[in-house]
C-alpha cells in the first residue's frame, strides 16, 4: 500500500513558508504566484504554526468583512490540523481529509519537524496511478495465462 512518502517523493517535500505577521493580500500574492493553494504560517524562530488556505481567505476575510490588506495571516490560518508522518497511508489520509473537511495535511518526520504538505489533489492523483499500476498488472496477468 502507497503512502505519503511515495508523494513526497514524486512532488517534493519543499514547502513555502511565511511568518504569521505577513498581511493576507502578500500571502494571496504568492499563492497566486507560485499557484498553490497553501502556505505554512510559521513564528519567530521559523517553526510550524498552522496553514493559511484560499479557503481560509474565503470564510474569515470576504464573508467576515475584514480587508485583507490590514489583516495577518496569523490572524486566519487553520490551526490544529491532523498531524501525518511520511508512513501514513494514503487511505489513512483520504479519511482524515473527508473527516475534518479539510484539502491539506502537514507531514511531520519522527522529531516532529515539517516535511511537506499533501494536498487532496496529491491524494487522489496517488489512487489514481495506484489503481491504474493494478489494473496493468492484472492485465499483463489475464493475458500471461
Amino acid at each position: 500500500m502507497k503512502n505519503v512518502q511515495h508523494i513526497l517523493a514524486r512532488k517534493g517535500s519543499a514547502v513555502i513558508a511565511v511568518p504569521a505577521a505577513t498581511t493576507v493580500l502578500d500571502v494571496l500574492k504568492l499563492m497566486a504566484e507560485k499557484n498553490i493553494g497553501s502556505v505554512v504560517i510559521t513564528d519567530h524562530d521559523n517553526q510550524y504554526l498552522g496553514l493559511a488556505t484560499e479557503r481560509d481567505y474565503a470564510r474569515k476575510i470576504i464573508l467576515m468583512g475584514k480587508h485583507s490588506d490590514d489583516t495577518t495571516v496569523g490572524e486566519i490560518m487553520s490551526i490544529n490540523l491532523p498531524h501525518i508522518t511520511p508512513k501514513t497511508s494514503i487511505d489513512t489520509c483520504m479519511l482524515l481529509m473527508s473527516e475534518n473537511n479539510i484539502r491539506y495535511l502537514p507531514v511531520f518526520d519522527d522529531l516532529q519537524v515539517l516535511c511537506g504538505i499533501v494536498s487532496i489533489n496529491d491524494v487522489v492523483y496517488e489512487t489514481i496511478h495506484s489503481q491504474k499500476e493494478t489494473i496493468e498488472q492484472l492485465h499483463s496477468y489475464i493475458h500471461a495465462t
